[in-house]
C-alpha cells in the first residue's frame, strides 16, 4: 500500500473510529466492504456477502444490551479485522463468530457452506468464548490459558478474531453493570492486552489498555485525560514547530519521509508514572515526533540529521532496529533538547517497520498470487511466534498450575526492560534487565545451563551473579563433571525460561524422591483426617483429579505433592468429593433397578439426557455400568445388561458364553441395553477388547502385526504368544479401540498379513 508524504498534527491514535455510532447494519456492512476493497487484491466478495446473510438471519431476533440489533457486534468485529487487513476467511469467521454459540447454526452447516478452514476458525473462537475466568481459582485460569495457547498454536487467526471481539465489547462496555465492567476490564488488562502486545498488534493493545484503565481507575483516567488535554494545547504549537523544522531539513538532505506527531496513550503514561515514580511533567515522550522513511539506511541517515539539529540526552537512545523487541517492534528512539531547551522524543522507522508496529503478526499475512481469496499464509510464522512455542513446551513440562501461571505472568510482563548481549559467534540474545550468565546459558540451551560451571564476559572471568550489560560478549564455561544447577541459582536468575528449566531439572532429578514423599504426605493426611484411602482410590476419583488439575498420571500428582506444587489436602478432598458423588449415583441407580425388577423387567422407560458411559439401559440414559472383562463389548456390538447384587449393571455382548451358561433362575436378571445414539458420543471414548490370532509362525510375523497397530495408531495394552510343536502361533492381544467398525478394519488388515490363518474375538 503506497504511503503519502504528509505531516500530521499530534493525535491520540485508535484502531479505527468506533462504528458504534451507527445502528443500521447496512451502513456498517457497506463500511466493511469499503475497508476490504482498500487492500484486498480480489474483487470477489461473495464469501463475505454469504457470511453476512448467514449471520444476519441467525441473529435476526437477538438484541444487544444497548438495544441495538445483535448483528451490529459481529459487523464491528469484522471491520476491526478488515482494518488489520486480514484475509477473507478470517473476516467471514469474524462475522459468524457467535452463530454456533448463540443460534441454531452448527459447525457442520458452516463447513458445508464455507469449507473446513472457516468452520474451524468459528469453532476455535466459540471454544474460547466458552472460557470463564475465575480470579479466585488459579487452576481454572491456568487450564483456560492452556486451551487458549493451544488454540493459538493451531491457527493464530483464532486469537486475532477473539481480540477484535474483545475490543468491540470493551468499546460498548458502558451498557454493562459496574461490577461486570470491572470484571471484564481486569480480564482484558491481565489476559487479552498482554497477548495483543506479544503479537505486536499495538493498534489493538493500546486501546484495550486505555479502555481497561477507564473502567478500573475511572478517576485516574479522567485526571490523565484532562492533564494531557491541557498540555496538548500548550505543546501542539511546539510539536508542530519541531515537525516543520525536521521536515524542511529532511527535504534538504534528500531523505523522503512522512512525519507524524503522536500523543502517548493514557495507560502507557499511567504505567510510566507508577513504575518510575514520575509526574506527568517529567515524561519526555508524552508528545513525540515520528519519522517514517523508506529504508533502514535512511533511518540511520535521518538519525544523523536529527542529532546534528538537536542535542541528544545521554543514555536516552535505543536502537530497536538492530535489536528488535520480542514482539517484532523495530524503531530508533532518541530523546533530544530543542533549541528552546525543552526535551522531546523522536522515533525513526521504515514504512514496513511502522506497519509491523501497528499490526504485529497480522502485518505478515500475505495473499496468494492468484488473488482468489484463498487461504492466506504467514511469512516466517515459526520465528515470529517462538515465544508461543516456548509456552507450549511449558504446558507439556509442567503439571503445577500455580507455577505455570507465575511463569506465564512473568513472560507476558509488558514493562520488563531488556539487555542485549552477544554470543562468541556474534548472535544477539535479548534478556530481561538484571540477567546473569546463568540466564544467558539457559537462553542458549537447557543442556548448556545444566552443565555450566562459570562464564567469561568480554574475555574476562566473572562470577555467576554478574549483571549482564548491553553489548556484553558472553561465553559460558561448561563441564561434563558438573552436578547440575544449584537451588541458589533460582534467586539469581531473571528470565522466565531459566527459572523454568532449573525447576524442571530438579523435578526430573528428584522425581523418585518426590513421588515417595508425596505418597507419605497423602498417607499421613488421610490418617490424620480419618479417611480410608483405599475407599477413595477408585479409577473415577483418580481420573477426576487428573482432569481437574491437568496431570498426566497419578505419579505426576504424587511428585507435585512431594515438591510442594499442590497441597495433599486438595487432592484428597477432591477424591472424597468425587467418591461421595459416585456413591450417591450408585444408590440412585440401585433404586431404579429395584423399580425395574419390581415391574417384571418388561416396561421400558424413555431415555433422557446423555449417559456417562455411552450405554442406555432399559431406556434410562445415565446409570452407572461396568463393562464385562469376559467378552469386552465395544460400540456396534449387540449388548445386554446383567443386574449384579450391590454392584449395579454389568454390560455383556449378547453372544457372551458366560451369559449362555447362566442357570435359568439367574436369567431373569438380564436386562435390555443398547449403545447411546452416535450424536451423544464424543468419539473420544475407547473400549478394551481382545482378539486371538492364529498364524503360521515365521520370522518377522510379530513385526508385521505390530506395524498394522502402529499405522492404525492403536496402543497394545498386552500380548501373549504361544507356539505349538507344529509351528502354529497363537497370539492373544488386548488393546483399546473406539468401536466395532474400527475393530473390523483392523482385523481385515491383519488377515492380509502373510501366514495369518484366522482371527477370533474373545466371547467369554
Amino acid at each position: 500500500m503506497e504511503e503519502k508524504d504528509r505531516s500530521q498534527t499530534p493525535k491520540q491514535e485508535r484502531v479505527i473510529e468506533s462504528p458504534a455510532d451507527f445502528t443500521d447494519p447496512e451502513v456498517l456492512y457497506r463500511q466493511l466492504i469499503a475497508a476490504i476493497r482498500r487492500y484486498h487484491p480480489s474483487d470477489d466478495i461473495s464469501m463475505i456477502e454469504k457470511a453476512y446473510e448467514v449471520a444476519k438471519t441467525a441473529h435476526k431476533d437477538q438484541k444487544r444490551k444497548s438495544g441495538e440489533p445483535y448483528i451490529i457486534h459481529p459487523l464491528c468485529v469484522a471491520i476491526i479485522l478488515a482494518d488489520l487487513e486480514l484475509d477473507k476467511e478470517t473476516i467471514a469467521a469474524g462475522i459468524m463468530h457467535d452463530v454456533v454459540e448463540d443460534t441454531e447454526v452448527t459447525y457442520d452447516d458452516i463447513k458445508k457452506e464455507f469449507g473446513e478452514e472457516v468452520a474451524n476458525l468459528v469453532d476455535g473462537v466459540t471454544k474460547l468464548t466458552q472460557i470463564s475466568w475465575h480470579k479466585d481459582k488459579i487452576e481454572i485460569q491456568a487450564e483456560n490459558l492452556r486451551k487458549m495457547f493451544l488454540a493459538m498454536a493451531k491457527d493464530i487467526r483464532v486469537i486475532l478474531i477473539k481480540l477484535a471481539d474483545r475490543l468491540h465489547n470493551m468499546r460498548t462496555l458502558q451498557y454493562m453493570k459496574p461490577e461486570k465492567q470491572k470484571e471484564k476490564a481486569r480480564e482484558t488488562m491481565d489476559i487479552y492486552a498482554p497477548i495483543a502486545d506479544r503479537l505486536g498488534i499495538s493498534k489493538i493493545k493500546t486501546e484495550l489498555d486505555d479502555l481497561s484503565l477507564m473502567y478500573l481507575e475511572p478517576e485516574v483516567y479522567k485526571s490523565l485525560k484532562e492533564q494531557v488535554a491541557r498540555r496538548s494545547e500548550n505543546r501542539e504549537e511546539f510539536v508542530h514547530h519541531i515537525m516543520g523544522e525536521v521536515s524542511a531539513e529532511m527535504k534538504e538532505q534528500g531523505i523522503h519521509c512522512k512525519i507524524e506527531g503522536r500523543v502517548k496513550h493514557y495507560f502507557s503514561i499511567y504505567k510510566k508514572m507508577v513504575n518510575q515514580n514520575k509526574t506527568i511533567d517529567q515524561i519526555y515522550d508524552l508528545f513525540a515526533v515520528r519519522i517514517i522513511v523508506d529504508t533502514v539506511k535512511d533511518c540511520y541517515a535521518a538519525l544523523g540529521v536529527i542529532h546534528e539539529m538537536y542535542k541528544p540526552i545521554p543514555g536516552r537512545f535505543k536502537d530497536y532496529i538492530a535489536m528488535p523487541k520480542p514482539n517484532m517492534y523495530q524503531s530508533l528512539h532518541t530523546t533530544l533538547i530543542s533549541k528552546s531547551g525543552e526535551p522531546f522524543e523522536i522515533q525513526i522507522r521504515t514504512f514496513e517497520m511502522h506497519r509491523t508496529a501497528e499490526y504485529g503478526i497480522a502485518a505478515h499475512w500475505k495473499y496468494k498470487e492468484s488473488g482468489s481469496g484463498e487461504a492466506a499464509n504467514i511469512d516466517n510464522t515459526e520465528a515470529k511466534l517462538s515465544w508461543l512455542r516456548q509456552i507450549l513446551e511449558w504446558q507439556q513440562d509442567m503439571s503445577d498450575d500455580k507455577e505455570f501461571m507465575n511463569l506465564l505472568k512473568s513472560d507476558l510482563d509488558l514493562f520488563q526492560d531488556s539487555v542485549y548481549c552477544f554470543t562468541p559467534t556474534g548472535d544477539v540474545k535479548n534478556l530481561p534487565a538484571g540477567s546473569t550468565p546463568i540466564d544467558f546459558a539457559y537462553a542458549i540451551h537447557s543442556a548448556v545451563g545444566n552443565k555450566m560451571v562459570g562464564a567469561r564476559v568480554n574475555g574476562r572471568l566473572v562470577t555467576i551473579d554478574y549483571k549482564i550489560q548491553n553489548g556484553d560478549r558472553v561465553e559460558v564455561i561448561t563441564s561434563q563433571n558438573s552436578k547440575g544447577p544449584s537451588r541458589d541459582w533460582l534467586k539469581l536468575v531473571k528470565s522466565t525460561q531459566a527459572k523454568n528449566k532449573i525447576n524442571q531439572w530438579f523435578k526430573a532429578e528428584l522425581r523418585a524422591d518426590n513421588i515417595q514423599r508425596g505418597r507419605d504426605m497423602i498417607d499421613r493426611y488421610c490418617r490424620a483426617h480419618g479417611i480410608d484411602f483405599n475407599e477413595i482410590n477408585k479409577p473415577e476419583c483418580v481420573q477426576k483429579v487428573l482432569q481437574r488439575y491437568s496431570y498426566r498420571d497419578w505419579e505426576s500428582v504424587l511428585a507435585s505433592v512431594g515438591h510442594g506444587g499442590i497441597k495433599e489436602g486438595q487432592i484428597i478432598n477432591k477424591m472424597v468429593e468425587e467418591r461421595n458423588k459416585q456413591k450417591k449415583r450408585e444408590e440412585t441407580d440401585e433404586t431404579i433397578l429395584d423399580t425395574i425388577a419390581a415391574d417384571g423387567n418388561k416396561m421400558p422407560v424413555v431415555a433422557k439426557g446423555k449417559s456417562r458411559s455411552g450405554i442406555v439401559v432399559k431406556g434410562l440414559g445415565d446409570l452407572a455400568v461396568r463393562f464385562s472383562k469376559c467378552c469386552n463389548p465395544v460400540p456396534g456390538d449387540d449388548i445386554v445388561g446383567f443386574i449384579t447384587r450391590g454392584r449395579g449393571i454389568t454390560i455383556h455382548r449378547s453372544d457372551c458364553i458366560n451369559l449362555a451358561k447362566l442357570p435359568e433362575e439367574e436369567r431373569s436378571r438380564i436386562i435390555e441395553a443398547e449403545w447411546q445414539a452416535p450424536e451423544h458420543l464424543t468419539g473420544m471414548e475407547k473400549y478394551a477388547t481382545e482378539i486371538r490370532i492364529i498364524a503360521n509362525n515365521r520370522i518377522g510375523m510379530f513385526v508385521d502385526i505390530s506395524k498394522v497397530f502402529t499405522e492404525k495408531q492403536i496402543d497394545i495394552t498386552s500380548m501373549n504368544v504361544t507356539t505349538s510343536r507344529q509351528g502354529k502361533a497363537t497370539i492373544i492381544m488386548t488393546f483399546d479401540i473406539h468401536g466395532k467398525e474400527e475393530l473390523n478394519e483392523l482385523t481385515e488388515k491383519l488377515r492380509q498379513i502373510e501366514g495369518v490363518l484366522d482371527i477370533v474375538r474373545n466371547a467369554g
